[in-house]
């Protein structure tokens, strides 16, 4: 286990007990064969570790003296309020929590992200010394790879695959799957990011990783029928999502978003159990869909 594992599990443990003494946390440590060989989590060990999470995420593990010494997150809004952050220590506490039942391999069930591993390593090390990287691209449809260099802006995770945003050597700013990267080779040349990039407000009225520069957001109202309401609750479809209104039977929520092709595919998977009721050039597009759809099932 590295020493990231090692604090991510601690970090996870005291969010999860809320309080939590130095005692009660090496029983917890001791226990798991896998993280600790069945050792105990000293204080000195567990110092050092407060230490390294406040210089390396800035969690601040504090100690509640009063009643007992208990430790706790006092700063548990930098962790909330942080979407990668966050993101990277429940990943990594989901991937302690496996690390402990491994026994249960042939129970536990998990997607492939593909290309994650390969290039993503490469294109980070690319993007913190801004440097351009050379990269060769096979777009499915074709049949061999372009090389070309583009300024790597971002990374972003979406439905299972890992996607880099950057300017290429035409000066369109484009976004590229690493699954259909087949070679990533970082440059001496750098690049300057545009100061006023912000990977959150490019991506903030996407759905997914369609940029719709010729697709305006607006306003979109969807309704949920049946228990698919709950999945809309529990998962919003984007950030913007509000509940308009509960009807029982269904519930009516407003997006506002560009209306692209990764959009009409993500309401295309669940069918009838969601309808959309504006705009009217949304719920045109859809119709069109489910005529092609009927036309492909109609002779069975």
């Amino acid at each position: 286990m590295n020493q990231l594992q090692k604090y991510t599990w601690l970090i996870d443990t005291i969010r999860r007990a809320g309080k939590i003494s130095h005692k009660d946390l090496s029983d917890r440590w001791q226990r798991n064969k896998e993280l600790s060989d069945y050792k105990p989590l000293h204080r000195a060990t567990f110092n050092r570790w407060r230490d390294a999470i406040f210089s390396q995420f800035g969690i601040i593990i504090d100690c509640q003296k009063t009643g007992g010494y208990l430790y706790y997150i006092a700063n548990p809004e930098d962790i909330d309020e942080d979407k990668l952050k966050k993101w990277m220590l429940d990943s990594f506490a989901v991937g302690n929590i496996i690390g402990e039942n491994l026994s249960l391999k042939g129970r536990i069930l998990v997607d492939e992200i593909p290309s994650g591993r390969e290039h993503l390593t490469t294109l980070l090390q690319a993007m913190k010394e801004n440097r351009k990287v050379d990269i060769t691209y096979r777009p499915f449809w074709k049949s061999h790879g372009y090389n070309f260099p583009i300024d790597p802006y971002c990374v972003r995770l979406f439905d299972n695959r890992w996607y880099v945003l950057g300017r290429n050597n035409r000066n369109e700013v484009r976004i590229y799957g690493l699954d259909r990267l087949e070679k990533v080779e970082v440059s001496d040349e750098t690049f300057k990011l545009p100061k006023d990039f912000d990977a959150d407000n490019y991506f903030a009225t996407a759905f997914g990783i369609v940029i719709g520069y010729d697709v305006k957001p607006e306003r979109i109202v969807i309704r949920a029928n049946g228990n698919h309401k709950y999945f809309l609750k529990s998962l919003p479809l984007h950030h913007s999502q509000q509940l308009i209104e509960d009807c029982g039977e269904y519930a009516d929520f407003e997006l506002y978003l560009s209306p692209t092709y990764d959009l009409v595919m993500k309401l295309l998977q669940v069918g009838s159990m969601v309808e959309v009721i504006s705009p009217a050039s949304l719920r045109k597009e859809m119709k069109g869909w489910v005529s092609e759809l009927y036309e492909l099932y109609k002779n069975d």
